[in-house]
């Protein structure tokens, strides 16, 4: 057994090893030459579709609205990385760590952008008159070549039962047992029905309930932050200056902290931000092609915000708590150093509680956002007749993960979760005449 496990953590650190790593940043530049800095000089047209403009009309083709659409891909992408993936990040890079995810997000960006001007344009209405879409859709339909899109789609609906199922219960079932004492089994069996009532309904009953939760947790997440940075008002410039000065240098050993070279900074930034955002995983497209809209571009621009929020905000707001409360080279990493920096920040009670029901929402709205990514990847593979059954399959595994030990699940899920990014880079980069050409169609007409 020692020997699988040795062997799936080899394979794993071959497949989110640098070459991957290069590919997915190298999309985001090359996407960005070609849009000419579209997520620079859009970005405020985008936040005023995806938070202001929410007037729309019913009559369009798709299945949720387009605020709904991004609040899905938001569930699925905010989650343990916005609370351990940072805190992990910064644990082994130091604070310049944080800056290189902020290159990674604005350049992801692009990427998440052209996913969803593809999603949207290749999407397919199938025989329940929902809309289906994504990087199998885009692959099979714009490049003809469906043996990729099949591939795409194996390694997602893998990914959805492990990242994005047993993996989250399992954080939630062991976040409320070391706060509350609540056992491991009953939390399975709440989650359980929780994700029942919410996913039996399909995408507009998951639109529905993200629509409403996720604004809440990350409310909650942030204002939790604020305050913390607020009591510390004086220590965050010196924080900012900290993190540009070690993002191209050395940081010494303190406390803790082992030390970092500037490659290590680099290198975990940019890990820990493609892993944050999933810019370029092909996962938040799929949720991106049931929004509705007439023109892909639409969608894609609110889509891009999900990792402005998700990077530039929530990631930030973890990295900045980290680093004014002096918590950062304690020694610890993950999801245990940040209940400790808002442990220090707010009293070792509250910001345990805070750690941990963020932790808790977080998974739990990845689990519904994960669902639906599987969903219509089973879907893709085996027809319509298997979205039914693989919503209680999906049900059950919910429990199953709250109660087992998953250190091998995680890692093969892992692994998976990476594989997606392949098929789907080659989509993207094969079709990005086709993201420039809709994008000029689209800021050519004054009308749209």
């Amino acid at each position: 057994m020692e020997s699988v496990a040795q062997l799936v953590t080899l394979i794993g650190n071959l497949v989110w090893g640098i070459p991957l790593i290069v590919l997915l940043v190298g999309t985001g530049i090359w996407l960005t030459f070609r849009l000419k800095g579209l997520q620079f000089t859009r970005l405020l047209y985008a936040l005023y579709l995806a938070l202001i403009r929410r007037k729309e009309d019913d009559d369009l083709p798709g299945d949720i609205t387009h605020f709904q659409a991004l609040m899905t891909a938001l569930s699925a992408t905010v989650g343990t990385g916005n609370i351990a993936g940072v805190a992990t990040a910064i644990a082994a890079g130091g604070p310049g760590a944080l800056f290189w995810m902020w290159i990674t997000g604005l350049f992801g960006m692009a990427t998440k952008y052209a996913e969803a001007v593809l999603a949207v344009k290749y999407r397919v209405q199938d025989r329940y008159g929902t809309m289906s879409g994504g990087p199998m859709y885009y692959i099979s339909r714009g490049l003809g070549w469906k043996w990729l899109g099949v591939l795409f789609a194996l390694f997602a609906s893998v990914s959805a039962f492990g990242i994005g199922n047993m993996v989250q219960s399992n954080s939630v079932a062991d976040a409320l047992e070391s706060t509350f004492g609540l056992p491991f089994w009953l939390t399975g069996m709440v989650l359980m029905l929780a994700t029942a009532l919410v996913i039996i309904g399909g995408i507009r009953s998951i639109g529905r309930v993200t629509g409403f939760l996720v604004p809440f947790m990350i409310v909650f997440y942030m204002g939790s932050s604020f305050i913390i940075l607020l009591l510390n008002f004086r220590a965050v410039p010196e924080a900012f200056y900290f993190i540009f000065r070690s993002a191209f240098s050395s940081t010494a050993a303190t406390g803790g902290f082992l030390g970092a070279t500037v490659m290590l900074t680099i290198r975990m930034g940019v890990a820990r931000g493609v892993f944050s955002n999933e810019s370029g995983l092909g996962s938040s497209p799929i949720a991106a092609a049931a929004a509705r809209t007439r023109n892909p571009v639409t969608q894609a621009l609110v889509s891009m915000t999900q990792t402005f929020i998700d990077t530039l905000v929530v990631c930030t707001l973890t990295g900045l708590v980290l680093i004014t409360t002096h918590t950062w080279s304690s020694g610890q990493t993950g999801a245990e150093l940040t209940s400790i920096a808002f442990s220090t920040g707010l009293g070792s009670v509250i910001g345990q509680y805070i750690v941990s029901i963020g932790l808790a929402l977080f998974a739990y709205s990845t689990i519904l956002g994960w669902s639906y990514y599987g969903e219509k990847s089973i879907e893709f593979l085996l027809g319509e007749r298997a979205v039914v059954p693989y919503r209680y399959i999906f049900t059950l595994f919910v429990g199953i993960g709250a109660v087992a030990e998953l250190e091998l699940v995680w890692s093969i899920a892992d692994i998976f979760n990476g594989l997606m990014a392949f098929p789907n880079l080659v989509g993207l980069l094969a079709l990005t005449p086709v993201v420039v050409q809709e994008t000029q169609k689209y800021f050519q007409n004054p009308l749209r």
